[in-house]
């Protein structure tokens, strides 16, 4: 009865974490109670990513005894404009993104190619 009850307890750090990205990239590092290396990077599928250094990221821990810890993903900006079941990739420095949005709408910023040809590049912003 002992170990039936045992399995059912979460591991001593929880099952899940919040850290801060040490080591940007696939493998990556991320400091929880102590930095952590070498961590693989999932993300949804077909969707590819890697986190940046400061990111603040989730770690969940796999495995049987929860001794395989992964990156699942990162904080979202607090400043997003996002609606509910819109989504936005973009890059960490913001100069290229891809939006869609609600009703249809596809808002692509940053130098734009197709089939390796520049079809649109970024307005010149005013200054003011």
């Amino acid at each position: 009865m002992w170990l039936s009850q045992r399995r059912r307890q979460p591991a001593a750090d929880g099952e899940a974490q919040v850290g801060r990205v040490t080591l940007p990239g696939d493998p990556a590092g991320v400091y929880l109670a102590g930095e952590r290396r070498n961590l693989p990077v999932f993300g949804p599928g077909g969707y590819c990513w890697r986190p940046g250094a400061g990111e603040q990221a989730l770690v969940i821990k796999t495995g049987a005894e929860g001794e395989q810890p992964c990156v699942a993903g990162v904080r979202n900006p607090e400043e997003s404009d996002l609606e509910p079941g819109e989504v936005c990739i973009r890059t960490a420095d913001g100069l290229a993104s891809l939006r869609l949005e609600q009703g249809g709408v596809i808002r692509l910023d940053g130098h734009v190619y197709i089939n390796g040809t520049l079809v649109s590049e970024p307005a010149e912003k005013e200054e003011g």
